[in-house]
C-alpha cells in the first residue's frame, strides 16, 4: 500500500470517527497512533509519546491562550454583553433594524472582549433576542442576524482561532492580530449594511426601535468606556509593542476581572468557575493540539502533503484557482467540524501546497492573507446549511423559530461574507495594511 493510500485511509476514518461524535482530540490521536504504528512500528511510537506532551507545550507562546480564554471568561460573567448591546441599541435602535444592527454592534464589541464565536453567539442571544422579539423582528432576521453575528468573535482580536493558526505556521501572533483587525471591521460594516438592504426591501422584518435620548446615550457611554478602554490598553499593547501577547492577554485577564467584580461584586463562586472553566477549554484545545501533533507525523510519513504540494504546482493551475479551491473545501468541513478542528487538520497539508505557489509577495506576508481569507471561511462555516454550530446555538435560545427560517435569515449574511473574501483575494494590501504599517 503506498503512502497516498495509507493517507486517505486514515483521513477517511478520522472523518468516520468525527461524525459518530468522537472528541476531535481523541479522533485525531487514535488516527496518528495507528497510521504511525502501521508505517514504522511501535517502538518509534512509544519513544516519542514518552516526551511528546512536554515538547509539544514547553513553550511560551501557548501561554496566551489560557489568558485569553480567563480574559474571556470574566467578560461573559460580567454583563459586559448586555452593556455592549444596550450602548449600541441606544445610537441605533430607533431605525429601521436598528436593534439588529446594535446586535451585530455587540456582538463585534463583546467578541473582542471574549475571542470566541461561540461563546459570542450563546451571550449574545440571551442579551439580544427578548429585545428583538420585543420590536416583533422577523424570526429569519433575529436569529440570522445572531448567528452571523457570533462568528465575528473568531477574527477580531484577540481570538484563539488566531493564535492557533499564527504557532501552526510559525507566524508572528501580533501580526496576525494587526492583520485581522481591517477585515474584522469590514465584516461587521458588511453585516450592517445587509441589514439595511434587507429591511429596506421588507420594512415589516425590522420595525423602528425607540429613541434614546442623549441622557439615555451619556449613560450608555460612561456604562461602556471601561470595556473599550481594555480593549483598547490590550490591543494597542500588543500592535505598539508595549507588551507582548502573553503580557497583553495577562492585562486583559486582569482588566476583565476587575470589571466582573465592579459590575457584579466579588464572588468566590464565579471566580473558581471562571478559572475551573478555563482549565477545562485549555485541556480540550491542548488535547486537540496534542492529537494533531501525531496526526501530523502520520501525514508526514506518508509524504503526502509534498505529493500534493508537487501535484499543485505541475498542474499549471493559476495560484489563485487553488487557494479558490481551499476555500471551498474550508466550506464544506465547516458542515462537519469545528474551527479549531479544521485548523489544526488541514493546516499541515495546506501550508506546504500555499508556499509552493507563487503569488508575488514574501511568505510572510502569504502567511498573514492566507490566515485572514481562511479564517474568514471557517467562520462562514459555523452558519453554513446543513449543521452550522452557531445556528443551532441561537436555535437553542429560540426554540419557537423554525431552523429553516434560521438558515433563511443567515444567507444574506453568508453573501456578505463571500463579496468581503473577493474584496480581500483582489486586494491583499487591505489585510496586510496595519502589520505594514506598525512593523
Amino acid at each position: 500500500m503506498t503512502g497516498l493510500e495509507t493517507a486517505v485511509i486514515g483521513l477517511a476514518s478520522l472523518v468516520i470517527l468525527l461524525i459518530i461524535r468522537i472528541p476531535v482530540g481523541i479522533a485525531m490521536m487514535t488516527v496518528g497512533i495507528v497510521g504511525y504504528v502501521s508505517l514504522s512500528g511501535i517502538d518509534p511510537v512509544i519513544t516519542y509519546m514518552k516526551t511528546a506532551a512536554f515538547w509539544r507545550f514547553n513553550s511560551y507562546d501557548f501561554s496566551v491562550i489560557p489568558m485569553f480564554l480567563l480574559m474571556g471568561e470574566f467578560a461573559s460573567r460580567s454583563g459586559l454583553s448586555r452593556s455592549l448591546f444596550e450602548a449600541a441599541n441606544t445610537f441605533l435602535g430607533h431605525r429601521r433594524g436598528g436593534v439588529a444592527m446594535a446586535a451585530v454592534g455587540g456582538c463585534g464589541a463583546f467578541g473582542a472582549i471574549c475571542g470566541s464565536s461561540l461563546a459570542t453567539a450563546g451571550t449574545m442571544a440571551r442579551v439580544a433576542l427578548p429585545e428583538l422579539e420585543r420590536y416583533r423582528y422577523s424570526g429569519s432576521l433575529a436569529t440570522g442576524t445572531l448567528a452571523a453575528g457570533g462568528t465575528l468573535g473568531i477574527l477580531i482580536p484577540p481570538s484563539v482561532a488566531l493564535i492557533i493558526y499564527a504557532i501552526s505556521v510559525q507566524a508572528n501572533i501580533v501580526q496576525v492580530f494587526q492583520a485581522a483587525l481591517i477585515p474584522g471591521i469590514i465584516g461587521a460594516v458588511g453585516y450592517l449594511i445587509t441589514i439595511a438592504v434587507w429591511v429596506r426591501f421588507s420594512p415589516e422584518s425590522g420595525p423602528l426601535g425607540a429613541r434614546a435620548d442623549a441622557s439615555q446615550r451619556w449613560n450608555a457611554i460612561l456604562e461602556t468606556w471601561p470595556t473599550l478602554l481594555l480593549f483598547i490598553v490590550v490591543i494597542g499593547g500588543i500592535y505598539f509593542g508595549l507588551f507582548d501577547p502573553t503580557e497583553g492577554a495577562a492585562v486583559g485577564a486582569f482588566g476583565a476581572a476587575l470589571l466582573a467584580i465592579w459590575k457584579v461584586g466579588f464572588d468566590v463562586k464565579i471566580l473558581f468557575d471562571c478559572i475551573r472553566n478555563t482549565a477545562k477549554m485549555t485541556g480540550m484545545i491542548f488535547l486537540i493540539l496534542l492529537g494533531a501533533d501525531f496526526l501530523n507525523i502520520f501525514m508526514a510519513l506518508t509524504g503526502v502533503a509534498d505529493f500534493l504540494s508537487e501535484l499543485a504546482v505541475g498542474s499549471g493551475l493559476n495560484p489563485y484557482t487553488i487557494l479558490v479551491l481551499f476555500l471551498l473545501i474550508y466550506l464544506v468541513l465547516g458542515c462537519l467540524m469545528d474551527s479549531l478542528a479544521m485548523i489544526f487538520l488541514t493546516i499541515p497539508i495546506f501550508w506546504p501546497i500555499m508556499a509552493g505557489l507563487d503569488f508575488g509577495m514574501p511568505e510572510n506576508d502569504l502567511k498573514l492573507w492566507f490566515g485572514i481569507l481562511m479564517l474568514i471561511v471557517v467562520e462562514a462555516g459555523l452558519i453554513t446549511p446543513p449543521v452550522g454550530i452557531n445556528v443551532l446555538i441561537i436555535n437553542h435560545h429560540a426554540p419557537n423559530v423554525p431552523m429553516r427560517e434560521t438558515f433563511k435569515g443567515v444567507m444574506p449574511f453568508l453573501a456578505s461574507g463571500v463579496v468581503r473574501v473577493t474584496l480581500l483575494i483582489l486586494l491583499p494590501p487591505i489585510t496586510l495594511f496595519l502589520p505594514h504599517l506598525l512593523m
